[in-house]
């Protein structure tokens, strides 16, 4: 219905389907997702959820289609592997929850080293990124389902966009392209179009990002995050302006 208007029409829907991940043979997660650039997932959720320290670390990938979904079976090295299988995370992960299948409550409540210095920016290129950030969602453009994690430099260009149905799965195809790339984490900044939740917080933290600004609010828990790691944390980032809930001093003040 449109306009009071009966119409029968096409439309374009956003894959959500299980992808898998395997180490050296062993299940670890199944998580739903958006079933494109499937290796910087691997590779961003290995780095941002501690399982290898390095992209060196990250061996053969290869992403077998199955009748159930996607599976991908990556190689780390052993002593990581072994590490893997002690946390226990093999259940099942929404599209929604970046800490489903976590089964300690010290695997959830990771507190990553403190990030390092990063750049400072002005609010005008948190505005340019917000800007570019809306022209830069072609599945998101068609679906209106997906949310997008972007990359950019500090005056605010983007310089890598990922989407994905989960937030949390986005942000780490970002960090997987980023480090693919080797695009400096201190080089810039991470734009989200979602909350900052706990999660989103610890990821960026975990690889060394030292700004992220949301286009919703935070929660209590990632500012407590974002505050001890030393992260700068920004939330309503939209047109109009922004709130800045811990380290403000990466961001310039506007001339007055």
């Amino acid at each position: 219905m449109r306009g009071g208007q009966r119409l029968q029409e096409d439309d374009w829907i956003a894959a959500e389907i299980p992808v898998a991940i395997h180490y050296n043979g062993q299940p670890h997660v199944v998580m739903m997702a958006t079933p494109a650039d499937l290796e910087d997932f691997v590779l961003g959720f290995s780095l941002s959820e501690a399982v290898i320290a390095g992209a060196h670390e990250l061996g053969e990938v290869q992403v077998h289609p199955l009748l159930e979904g996607i599976e991908v079976a990556a190689r780390i090295p052993e002593d990581r592997a072994a590490a893997v299988a002690t946390r226990q995370r093999n259940l099942t992960g929404r599209s929604s929850c970046g800490l489903c299948g976590t089964q300690e409550l010290e695997d959830v409540v990771r507190h990553p080293p403190p990030v390092g210095a990063g750049p400072v920016i002005d609010a005008a290129a948190l505005q340019r990124a917000l800007a570019a950030l809306g022209r830069a969602q072609p599945v998101n453009a068609l679906t209106g389902a997906t949310h997008a994690a972007a990359w950019a430099d500090p005056a605010g260009t983007l310089l890598a966009v990922r989407e994905d149905v989960g937030r949390h799965n986005a942000l780490d195809k970002l960090i997987g392209a980023m480090a693919a790339a080797e695009i400096d984490p201190q080089a810039g900044f991470v734009v989200v179009t979602s909350r900052a939740s706990y999660e989103m917080v610890q990821k960026a933290a975990t690889v060394g990002i030292t700004l992220m600004a949301a286009i919703s609010a935070p929660t209590a828990l990632a500012i407590h995050l974002a505050a001890s790691a030393g992260l700068t944390l920004v939330g309503f980032a939209r047109p109009d302006g922004h709130a800045v809930y811990s380290h403000p001093h990466r961001i310039s003040a506007p001339e007055s």
